[in-house]
């Protein structure tokens, strides 16, 4: 009895693993490990939520690199430069890898001026997890109008 038990347990985790593998297929059109773009980015709660994300993270390293500059007596030059206002992410793309990777083009102001970013976020759902992996200014030719 217990063998059946162990080898029905065994084929119910294989099978639920199959059914799980084949859902993220079919979620991501069987490009599971491609980048996919995200449409209709600008309306797209989720991308938008996460490029919000990344400028406040962005924002509170920034925060945390002037109050060490500031305890250890070094000028302030602002060589660092000025918190971002978050104003939209205007392309999208994901990755299906250990989570979901979000590449994101974001418009953001600096000092009242519109520029933009890139921005790499890592998602795990199922921990409840957001990691900014990268921040930066964007080399994109995309425009930005106010």
């Amino acid at each position: 009895m217990a063998i059946i038990r162990s080898q029905t347990v065994t084929l119910a985790t294989i099978t639920l693993t199959l059914l799980i593998s084949l859902q993220l297929c079919v979620c991501y059109r069987g490009k599971v490990g491609a980048k996919t773009e995200i449409s209709d980015v600008k309306t797209n709660e989720e991308a938008q939520e996460l490029g919000r994300f990344s400028v406040e993270e962005y924002n509170r390293s920034l925060r945390r690199q002037r109050r060490q500059r500031q305890y250890k007596m070094m000028s302030i030059d602002d060589n660092i430069g000025g918190e971002l206002r978050f104003m939209e992410v205007v392309e999208a793309q994901r990755q299906v890898v250990s989570g979901l990777k979000y590449y994101l083009t974001i418009s953001a102001t600096q000092n009242g001026v519109s520029k933009m970013f890139e921005s790499e976020v890592v998602v795990k759902p199922w921990v409840r997890s957001k990691e900014l992996l990268n921040f930066g200014p964007s080399n994109s030719n995309i425009k930005v109008y106010n």
